[in-house]
């Protein structure tokens, strides 16, 4: 069986969308024809969703839907029901409407014999590297419903910063609309017709603050669409690059981690992720070198996951894990420390657990100090912008009226 999505029409031509199970396409028209719906539209219900995206394009079900998702489905497992029974309840919640095809689409995976990590990664959805990792720990550890429970967690707050940021952004962005549209007025038409008056009033050339920025108007009113088509394109290229050729990506990612305010924000993202997931998995009990390979994956940066994989094998071979860590830069900074005293101590999962609860308020306030930054960043930037625009106007009309009381 098979879950199609269709949208048709009754016999009195309203719309009427929905799910509906079938063995094949034949069947399924064949049961919405005895239902009295003649259908417009019919499919694979994961068909309708894009494929699984790369880190920057976040397509498919929302966030906030996703945390939704994976809790109603921990407390169902957590319960006790199968996993076709959870999703079965699932696909008829109201609040998971937007959801209904990825539940589908991973119901039908899972039917066929896949994994639910794999059969939602196959369904779309924006299942991130760190959700597939965490989901597929769960499953092989047999505490699906306790990793399931803690990545709501994480993208619940992930979803409170997305939406800070949003809130925090409105202001700047009207101040922003409104200066680009004063801009293109004084940049494009007042600025050069005053440096013409100017120049036949008084014979001599502009000043030189007045000149720029005549340049500067000219520059974005001429090559402004052929820079915005260019940093387009040039978007498209990297987003291509980083889904298809893994060196680019891990380039890309070493950069982000050198970027003042950026970097730091990532650094303790990933530290935050790979102590969390890791004492999961010892709490499962999976042995380290079984464990730090999928704590990597779950890091969600393929660059560290590559280290992690290599200094797994130091580690087969009588190293300790405070001494991978101190090797991998984007770790080495205060995690070696907590996982020297959890093997000291034989407490490796508590140190792991009170790390990720360290990091996950210090990523918190990070990321809420650099929006609490941006605001006043953006107004100073539009502030001076203003100014000089000011001053290109005023610097004119001055000389021009000691030229005429001259």
């Amino acid at each position: 069986m098979r879950t199609y999505s269709y949208k048709a029409f009754d016999a009195e031509g309203r719309p009427r969308r929905g799910l509906i199970e079938a063995a094949d396409t034949k069947a399924a028209r064949e049961r919405l024809a005895s239902q009295g719906l003649y259908p417009e539209w019919l499919g694979l219900a994961s068909s309708s969703l894009p494929r699984r995206p790369d880190a920057f394009t976040r397509r498919g079900v929302p966030i906030a839907h996703r945390a939704v998702l994976y809790k109603d489905l921990s407390v169902l497992i957590g319960s006790g029901l199968p996993l076709i029974q959870a999703l079965d309840i699932l696909l008829q919640s109201p609040e998971l409407a937007a959801a209904r095809s990825l539940l589908a689409g991973a119901k039908d995976g899972i039917r066929e014999g896949r994994s639910l990590a794999d059969s939602l990664a196959a369904a779309g959805g924006s299942l991130t590297d760190f959700e597939h990792a965490m989901i597929e720990v769960g499953e092989k550890t047999g505490s699906l419903d306790a990793a399931l429970d803690g990545l709501s967690l994480f993208l619940e707050a992930e979803s409170r910063l997305r939406q800070r940021a949003a809130a925090a952004l409105v202001y700047p962005s009207i101040v922003l609309v409104a200066a680009a549209i004063l801009a293109v007025i004084m940049l494009g038409f007042a600025l050069p017709a005053a440096g013409r008056l100017l120049e036949e009033q008084t014979g001599a050339p502009p000043p030189a603050l007045l000149r720029a920025m005549i340049g500067l108007g000219r520059l974005l009113m001429w090559g402004g669409p052929f820079l915005l088509v260019g940093a387009m394109g040039a978007g498209a290229w990297a987003r291509r690059r980083w889904r298809r050729a893994l060196p680019f990506r891990e380039r890309l990612e070493r950069l982000l981690f050198r970027i003042p305010m950026v970097g730091r924000g990532r650094t303790l993202l990933v530290n935050l992720r790979f102590s969390r997931t890791l004492a999961l998995l010892l709490r499962s009990g999976m042995t380290l070198v079984e464990a730090i390979p999928l704590a990597g994956r779950a890091t969600g940066s393929a660059w560290l996951a590559r280290l992690l994989l290599d200094e797994t094998e130091n580690i087969r071979q009588g190293g300790n894990l405070a001494e991978a860590l101190r090797r991998i830069p984007p770790l080495s900074e205060s995690l070696p420390a907590w996982a020297l005293a959890g093997e000291a101590s034989g407490a490796l999962e508590h140190l792991m657990n009170t790390a990720a609860a360290h990091y996950q308020y210090q990523w918190e306030r990070h990321t809420t100090r650099a929006l609490s930054l941006l605001e006043p960043l953006l107004i100073a930037v539009i502030g001076l912008f203003v100014l000089l625009v000011t001053l290109s106007v005023l610097l004119p009309i001055l000389a021009l009226n000691q030229a005429v009381d001259g």
